[in-house]
């Protein structure tokens, strides 16, 4: 999966497009046809998931919506893994996806850490440095003691 130019957006799509056309060329049985619709649930979802983090209404909205595009890149893997061992035929290709999907899941395991890292960042920059009563009620007295002299 060849990616000229870094757009994540697309980059989720060309991969839920891919797991697609992948899915449509396995052999259907009892085994793996369970197995092929979880596939095209979970590597659809990556991108849908991400589309819903691109207009999160929050900060805290947008990590929780790429900690489930992290979900499902992860879940992806896990049944590329299930469809090679139902479909031995199908191995390559199916390796190929998996990369993709662990490359995709690394990806938003580092936008998750860097989210989290701004998340606790502006919580600090928010809460007031701690006051110290006693050292703002001695200014007071000393202005109005320069006021009485």
């Amino acid at each position: 999966m060849k990616n000229h130019s870094y757009d994540l957006e697309e980059r989720t799509a060309i991969f839920g497009e891919a797991v697609i056309e992948f899915c449509l060329s396995l052999p259907a049985n009892a085994v793996s046809a369970p197995i092929i619709n979880q596939l095209v649930r979970a590597g659809t979802s990556v991108g849908a998931n991400y589309c819903e983090a691109d207009d999160a209404e929050s900060k805290k909205d947008f990590r929780h919506k790429i900690a489930l595009c992290r979900k499902e890149a992860r879940e992806t893997k896990y049944w590329l893994r299930m469809i090679a061992k139902a479909a031995p035929s199908q191995k390559a290709p199916a390796r190929l996806l998996w990369r993709e999907a662990k490359e995709l899941h690394l990806i938003f395991v580092a936008i998750i850490r860097t989210t989290d890292r701004n998340l606790r960042s502006a919580q600090r920059s928010k809460s007031p440095p701690p006051s110290d009563i006693s050292h703002h009620s001695s200014d007071i007295s000393n202005q109005s003691s320069d006021i009485s002299h």
